[in-house]
């Protein structure tokens, strides 16, 4: 997949592009549904499907601070796109500035002048432009004029549940991460470099722990999760306890993995840890020996639920 960050960076013309335009956080099932109709219709018409995104978030450039906790990190998600087989992503450096451009000059400079847009797939909400102004109506208009078709996608569902990136975020606050997973269509993941922590899972509890220092991203509720931890390129399981570590009286909260079967000093290097299921809340217990003895049939539980979950490739 070719990356450009910035319109202008567009190194070469486009061939019949069909794109489609949103932030796509998480890249769950509805996002690569849209990006399989796009697919689609470049390859009848032989040309390039492309995607174009938005870094960072506009919320978090519009209302600093308030915007939402990403699902998916910037890099990862250009991962996830390349990774569903789209052509060329347009990554735009969300500024001020940019989020002055009008529905008009979107779509004549951009998408029209620069991108040399043939066809657009969109989501049936969809607006864009300054304040929002331009929707579906405006921007089949303009295709009539400027000669590019638009299709939209209504709300994907599964069962009940209209899948969104709102909703997505929801359940992972809740904890139902074999939800969250359903919806995504790829596991939920966390990145973060190992940090020290208490020092105290190896030789105090007997099962070592990598402190994840986490970027972005919105953790699940507190509790002990069933997990995989990627370490240069290769995956093993793990068991999670993210929360305050009660029965210590501690107050940060952090996550940290167990890593089975290994033994390595990897201090500063990034760990991505892929959720699978939740065991169980965080407990304060009477003491040392009844928390050893938890994690003990943790672990054990964590390796028998591993079995059912197969062991997908890093990105």
């Amino acid at each position: 997949m070719d990356v450009f960050v910035g319109i202008d960076n567009i190194s070469n013309s486009l061939k019949n592009p069909v794109i489609t335009i949103g932030n796509f956080d998480g890249v769950h099932y509805g996002h690569q549904i849209l990006f399989q109709q796009v697919k689609d219709w470049a390859h009848e018409i032989q040309g390039q499907s492309v995607v174009m995104t938005f870094n960072p978030h506009p919320l978090e450039v519009l209302f600093p601070g308030k915007g939402p906790a990403c699902i998916t990190p910037h890099e990862q998600k250009l991962e996830l796109i390349a990774a569903y087989g789209i052509d060329v992503t347009i990554v735009i450096p969300f500024d001020k500035d940019f989020a002055k451009i009008s529905a008009h000059d979107f779509v004549t400079r951009l998408l029209v002048e620069k991108i040399g847009v043939k066809a657009v797939v969109v989501g049936y909400d969809y607006r864009f432009g300054r304040n929002r102004q331009g929707d579906i109506d405006f921007l089949q208009k303009m295709g009539e004029q400027y000669g590019f078709e638009v299709r939209t996608l209504s709300g994907i569902r599964m069962a009940k549940t209209v899948v969104s990136s709102t909703a997505i975020r929801q359940l992972i606050k809740d904890g139902n991460i074999r939800e969250v997973n359903r919806l995504l269509g790829h596991p939920y993941e966390i990145s973060g470099t190992v940090v020290t922590g208490r020092q105290r899972g190896g030789h105090l509890l007997g099962f070592p722990t990598a402190n994840i220092k986490m970027s972005c991203q919105a953790p699940p509720r507190p509790g002990v999760y069933v997990a995989q931890a990627i370490v240069d390129g290769t995956t093993y399981g793990g068991a999670v306890n993210l929360g305050y570590n009660p029965t210590f009286g501690d107050t940060p909260f952090t996550l940290e993995v167990h890593i089975l079967d290994f033994n390595e000093d990897i201090y500063g290097k990034t760990v991505t840890v892929r959720f699978f299921d939740r065991l169980r809340d965080e407990m304060r217990f009477s003491g040392i020996d009844e928390l050893r003895e938890q994690i003990s049939r943790d672990v054990l539980k964590t390796r028998e639920m591993l079995k059912h979950f197969p062991v997908a490739a890093a990105h």
